[in-house]
């Protein structure tokens, strides 16, 4: 396994990867032009540095899904593969919205994928998915699925809050909404205030999300949610945050920013992973390049935006746990 400072896969950011019962780790992530799903494959985690690259699908030219391609994520649900990411438009940059595909066949790499359109809410909530909405994640547990998200009520400039709900099927809710957790702590409130980034993981009779928090550069942290496992997930009373970060910068090993992870399992099959973004360096500059011809903005204007500074690059931490099982998340 590369040490913690060591790209596992570079620029990548958002990263995701999932071990099949093909033995296979299938791995997605935002691309910095943010316009395409890309897929790889390895049967070694180190293996998807180099992997072979497939693009499965492309952004629309306007209208919905045609902007900011961000954090897709690769499922297996019900003997179907399942993509599930973050779209805008073009005509509006930050319509952020949450969208499904569908692979029609069982080789994800090769097979078509169709689009099944916007993830749909739940009969009667008429709140979820009205606005900046995105970083889903699926997890099951105690015979349900649930689906968890980031939404901002309010616009781009609203707080970001993380929501969770049932899932009636991989396309639609079966409940409405309950807010898991809003920014109330300073380290959620840098630049902007955000809780994002969800993703779970289970040990010792408790159910862990991480989730990412404060704005996209060097500040941008983890924190941490925890419940039992036998609880009501739905429950406001069920859940404890983390008063202070998880995971944060760290200027003595050079990584910045670390966040939007995702969990797996190394090769043996047994040890957790914890997959996640940073850079290598504490101030962000935008590339050019990698900017949509369409954004019109001034050169140093673009310069100045984290978003488009490429270099958040996937990495890897094995995860360990303390004596009440609660998982460690170390640099080494």
């Amino acid at each position: 396994m590369k040490p913690t400072n060591a790209p596992l896969v570079e620029q990548r950011a958002d990263p995701f990867a999932y071990k099949h019962t093909d033995g296979y780790y299938y791995f997605t992530g935002s691309v910095p032009t943010y316009d395409r799903i890309e897929l790889r494959r390895s049967k070694t985690l180190a293996g998807l540095q180099d992997a072979e690259t497939f693009d499965v699908w492309f952004k629309h030219e306007t209208g919905p899904m045609s902007r900011h391609v961000w954090a897709p994520e690769i499922h297996y649900l019900d003997g179907k593969w399942y993509v599930y990411f973050a779209a805008s438009e073009e005509e509006d940059i930050w319509k952020l919205r949450p969208y499904v595909l569908e692979c029609t066949g069982q080789d994800p790499l090769n097979d078509e994928w169709i689009e099944l359109g916007q993830m749909q809410a739940a009969d009667g909530d008429e709140k979820s998915f009205i606005d900046f909405s995105l970083d889903a994640t699926i997890f099951e547990n105690q015979g349900k699925r649930y689906y968890c998200w980031a939404e901002k009520t309010g616009g781009q400039f609203a707080a970001s809050n993380l929501y969770l709900a049932e899932m009636e099927s991989p396309i639609k809710l079966k409940t409405v909404q309950f807010m898991l957790t809003t920014p109330d702590y300073d380290w959620e409130r840098i630049g902007f205030w955000v809780n994002e980034g969800p993703a779970v993981i289970k040990n010792a009779g408790k159910i862990y999300i991480s989730f990412s928090a404060s704005a996209t550069g060097a500040c941008y942290c983890m924190g941490l949610m925890e419940a039992d496992e036998d609880a009501d997930l739905l429950d406001r009373n069920s859940w404890k945050k983390s008063r202070y970060p998880v995971l944060e910068t760290n200027y003595e090993k050079g990584i910045y920013g670390p966040g939007h992870n995702c969990f797996t399992v190394a090769e043996d099959d047994v040890t957790p992973l914890c997959i996640y973004h940073a850079r290598d360096y504490e101030n962000a500059v935008g590339d050019p390049t990698v900017v949509p011809k369409s954004d019109t903005r001034p050169l140093e204007e673009i310069i100045a935006d984290p978003l488009y500074d490429p270099n958040r690059h996937a990495r890897v931490m094995e995860v360990k746990f303390d004596a009440d099982g609660k998982p460690l998340f170390e640099f080494y």
